[in-house]
C-alpha cells in the first residue's frame, strides 16, 4: 500500500520538530549533559500535589464541563486580574485547555480560514508554523534581529502587513531568545494594529518568568487591545507542572465560543485532577513561584557570564529560561554546532534554526539545570570551542 497517497500532504510537508533530532541522539549515548530540554526540574510544589492527590481521594474524578471547572475558571479570573489587570468573565471568556499548545492551536483553527495569513515572529516556539499550516493559513515569518534584543518591531509589522493578514501571533516572553516586550514595546505594536481588523493570539506561559526592571505586560491590556486579543498562559512552566497538561484561553466571548466548540469536538475537557490542583496554584502559588524565579535568575547570570566569557556573545534574555548565544564565530552553521559539540562533549543544545531560519548562528541553552549541571557544561562547551 502506497501511505503517501492516504496521508494528507500538507501533514507530510510538516518536518518534525528540530528539537528533537538531538534529544534522540543524546538518549543512546552515556555521559550526556543536556541543556536542551524546556522544563522546570523543580517537583511541582507540594501544596499544589497535594491538592490534586485530595482530589483523587475524594474521588473527583469524572469530566468536567467542557469550559473546565467553574472554580478554576474563576480563580483564573481572579489571577489574571492582580497580575496583568486583565478582566475576563469566567462563564464566556474562559477556556481551561489540555496545556497552552492546546490553545494555540484551537485558536488559530477558530479564526483562519484557507488562504488567511498569520504573522509570526520568529526565532519562537516551533509550534506556531505547522499550526497554521494545518489550519490552511499562509504563515508569514518576521525574522527579529539580536540588535533588537529579538522583539517585534513596529516597522517589520507595518511591512509584513497585507490584505489577506488575519492574525498576529505574540510570543513573548520568547522561547529561544528569552527575549520581552515592554509596555511601550507592546504600545508600539498596538498602534500599528489600531483601524485594523487583525487579531492576536498572545502566548504568556512564560510571563511569571521575566527578570527585568518592570514586570510582564499583556498586550491585553493596551488600550484597544482586549477585544482584538486572546490571551494564552498555562500551569507547566510557571508552577512546575508540565505533566499535568494544563492551559488556558482568555479572551472576547465570540471567540472563545468557537475556540471551545473545537475544544469540545477535540477534547471533550482537560485533566479533572490537574484542575483541582491549578486551583491550588493559582491561589496559594505564589510564594513558591518566587523562589523557583530567584534560582531561575541566579543559574540565568552564571550560564550568560559563561558563554560569554568563553567566547559566545551572549546578550541577556529578560524572560523564560532559555540563553541564545550566537555561534557565528565559530564558523559553523547551528545544526553543525549542535551535532558536532553532542558528539565531541556529549553536551546537547538545540540549534536556533529549529525555531525558524532568524535562529540560523545562533543555538538555545535552557537553565532549566542545576548550577553544577550548567558550569560543567560550559566547561565542556569551552574546551571544544578550543578544538576548532
Amino acid at each position: 500500500m502506497d501511505y503517501s497517497k492516504i496521508l494528507s500532504p500538507t501533514v507530510q510537508e510538516i518536518k518534525p520538530s528540530g528539537i528533537r533530532k538531538y534529544f534522540d541522539i543524546a538518549d543512546s549515548m552515556e555521559d550526556v549533559i543536556s541543556l536542551g530540554v524546556g522544563e522546570p526540574d523543580f517537583p511541582t510544589p507540594w501544596e499544589i500535589r497535594k491538592a490534586g492527590i485530595l482530589s483523587l481521594e475524594g474521588g473527583k474524578t469524572r469530566y468536567t464541563s467542557n469550559r473546565g471547572l467553574e472554580q478554576l475558571r474563576r480563580e483564573i479570573c481572579h489571577y489574571v486580574n492582580r497580575k496583568y489587570s486583565l478582566t475576563y468573565d469566567p462563564a464566556t471568556e474562559v477556556l481551561v485547555t489540555v496545556g497552552g499548545s492546546e490553545a494555540i492551536d484551537a485558536c488559530v483553527r477558530a479564526i483562519t480560514a484557507p488562504g488567511d495569513e498569520i504573522i509570526i515572529p520568529q526565532p519562537s516556539y516551533v509550534c506556531y508554523e505547522p499550526i497554521v499550516r494545518l489550519a490552511g493559513g499562509v504563515p508569514v515569518i518576521i525574522e527579529t534581529r539580536a540588535e533588537h534584543d529579538f522583539k517585534l518591531t513596529p516597522e517589520d509589522l507595518k511591512n509584513a502587513i497585507t490584505p489577506k493578514t488575519k492574525a498576529l501571533i505574540m510570543p513573548y516572553p520568547c522561547n529561544p531568545t528569552g527575549g520581552i516586550m515592554e509596555r511601550e514595546d507592546l504600545e508600539a505594536v498596538a498602534e500599528v494594529l489600531r483601524g485594523t481588523d487583525i487579531f492576536v493570539i498572545s502566548d504568556e506561559i512564560y510571563a511569571e518568568l521575566t527578570f527585568g526592571k518592570h514586570p510582564h505586560v499583556s498586550i491585553a491590556a493596551i488600550d484597544g487591545m482586549h477585544e482584538r486579543t486572546v490571551v494564552v498562559n498555562g500551569f507547566s512552566k510557571t508552577f512546575s507542572m508540565t505533566g499535568w497538561r494544563l492551559g488556558y484561553a482568555c479572551g472576547p466571548a465570540p471567540i472563545l465560543q468557537q475556540v471551545t466548540k473545537i475544544h469540545q469536538f477535540a477534547i471533550m475537557c482537560a485533566p479533572t485532577t490537574a484542575q483541582y490542583a491549578a486551583i491550588e496554584a493559582l491561589r496559594n502559588g505564589d510564594e513558591a513561584v518566587a523562589n523557583m524565579r530567584e534560582e531561575y535568575d541566579m543559574r540565568r547570570r552564571l550560564i550568560v557570564s559563561g558563554f560569554n566569557r568563553i567566547g559566545l556573545s551572549c546578550r541577556e534574555p529578560l524572560g523564560a529560561f532559555y540563553a541564545f548565544p550566537c555561534i557565528r564565530s565559530t564558523g559553523l552553521s547551528s545544526d553543525e554546532f549542535c551535532e558536532r559539540l553532542l558528539y565531541a562533549e556529549k553536551v546537547a543544545v538545540v540549534p536556533g534554526t529549529a525555531f525558524g531560519q532568524g535562529g540560523e548562528g545562533f543555538i538555545r541553552a535552557s537553565y532549566c539545570y542545576s548550577t553544577a549541571h550548567i558550569t560543567e557544561a560550559l566547561r565542556r562547551i569551552e574546551r571544544f570551542l578550543k578544538t576548532l
